[in-house]
């Protein structure tokens, strides 16, 4: 079983050939359904129990030249990781280090500048009014009295 994080799941073997973190091994996917919890695959060259148990936990990546662009608004996590965090001063707060999704939608994991503590923050116009991959960093709001009505404005996902 494979987790996908493709808009449509089951489009994961659309993409080709996928390889392993390190992109020393590649997997060729066929989609034999989907299932509550995750894509059920069949992976070339996978041909027992044995061999299928030992890719447990392996990452699968996609070449970014195969994703095309991201629309309007939408982001892929890759590129929101690692920008500067600052508040709408302009004050630094601290740096992307994730894109978390436990199901409520997006996340920005930001780790506070001068600190190892991470604060999280909901992805959305309200919080992260602004990103500007060019300059390398995000606008931030974080939580707090003075927060703004959330609102119905939303960023797009990231992909």
């Amino acid at each position: 079983m494979v987790q996908s994080f493709a808009e449509i799941p089951e489009d994961i073997a659309a993409y080709g050939p996928l390889s392993d973190a390190e992109g020393r091994r590649v997997f060729n996917l066929t989609v034999v359904r989907v299932a509550d919890k995750g894509v059920i695959v069949r992976v070339s060259g996978v041909v027992d129990r044995t061999q299928a148990e030992a890719l447990k936990g392996t990452e699968l990546w996609v070449e970014r030249e195969r994703l095309g662009e991201p629309e309007e608004g939408e982001f892929f996590h890759v590129d929101l990781v690692g920008l500067r965090a600052v508040a709408p001063s302009g004050e630094l707060v601290g740096q992307v280090v994730a894109v978390q999704n436990y199901g409520a939608g997006d996340l920005l994991e930001i780790r506070l500048e001068g600190s190892r503590q991470t604060e999280f923050v909901a992805f959305i116009d309200a919080f992260v009014p602004e990103v500007d991959l060019e300059a390398g960093r995000v606008v931030v709001r974080l939580a707090g009295p003075e927060t703004p009505d959330t609102g119905d404005d939303n960023n797009e996902d990231a992909t």
